[in-house]
């Protein structure tokens, strides 16, 4: 079962950026790209655990501020290494509002 909650106006996170929120299941990073969708991921880059949220967005990619590690806003995946994923989370724009779904915000802070 889907579990939507409503975190922010589209207009508060920037187009190609981003903003951490923090929900009372922990926080996450949102990130909207030039076409305004939105996707949600932990805000730790799995090299040096670097701040995402800091990041450039370009596409439907993130490249992480301290080492340029290129992370899939989609899938998570990291580009061009054999190891490394980042968490997501299902996020959508519902009447210029992002909703995240807590359900796996949830099942990440009892993991």
């Amino acid at each position: 079962m889907t579990n939507w909650i409503d975190i922010a106006d589209l207009n508060e996170v920037p187009r190609r950026g981003a903003r951490v929120v923090k929900t009372r299941d922990g926080c996450v990073a949102i990130f909207r790209t030039a076409a305004d969708e939105v996707f949600a991921l932990d805000n730790v880059c799995p090299h040096k655990q670097g701040p995402l949220a800091d990041g450039i967005v370009h596409g439907a990619s993130v490249t992480c501020p301290l080492h340029n590690w290129v992370i899939s806003l989609e899938t998570g995946l990291v580009q061009g290494e054999d190891n490394g994923q980042v968490s997501t989370y299902p996020a959508r724009v519902d009447g210029g509002r992002i909703l995240l779904d807590a359900t796996f915000l949830r099942a990440r802070a009892v993991a």
